[in-house]
């Protein structure tokens, strides 16, 4: 039985899962969101909230603590300075698993992790000018009359084993 076996082992050696949790962390503080499979993503948030409690502690100690078990000096400075801060008000919870169903190749679960409080990016798409958009759907739809251009450098290379740039 398996009565108070928390570690999940994901199938590595002890060095081998204790490296690879602590970049899956690192990867998190430094891209604020990692897609991954669902067992990591379970894996990794008790560290990850784990390594910011550390960083709201603040200490010498704390930061070496944090060094010693992440290995990326940038990854510790960030997470000290930037997202620590962030989570002050917070007393847990600090990271989500937003699951995103199985992946194509093998049918594993994927997951996004990420930070709870992390800023939201808000992109914006350009107004295009008018005289622009008519000019770009005028030439798409010349190309679009003609062959695929995949198609046309195929033939051209069947024909005679030339290349010709017919575009």
């Amino acid at each position: 039985m398996r009565h108070q076996k928390k570690t999940v082992k994901l199938g590595r050696t002890a060095e081998h899962r204790k490296a690879l949790l602590a970049n899956q962390v690192c990867s998190l503080i430094e891209h604020q969101r990692i897609k991954t499979t669902l067992a990591k993503a379970k894996a990794v948030r008790p560290l990850a909230e784990k390594m910011v409690t550390l960083g709201k502690k603040g200490s010498l100690h704390a930061r070496r603590t944090a060094l010693a078990t992440l290995r990326q000096a940038g990854a510790v400075k960030k997470l000290f300075d930037d997202i620590a801060p962030r989570s002050a008000a917070r007393n847990g919870g600090y990271t989500r698993i937003v699951k995103l169903g199985a992946r194509k190749s093998d049918s594993a679960p994927v997951a996004f992790i990420e930070w709870v409080d992390a800023p939201t990016v808000v992109e914006e798409a350009e107004p295009e000018e008018k005289g622009k958009k008519g000019r770009a759907a005028k030439g798409n739809t010349a190309v679009s009359e003609d062959k695929p251009a995949g198609k046309r450098k195929k033939a051209a290379t069947a024909k005679g084993g030339a290349k010709t740039n017919e575009e």
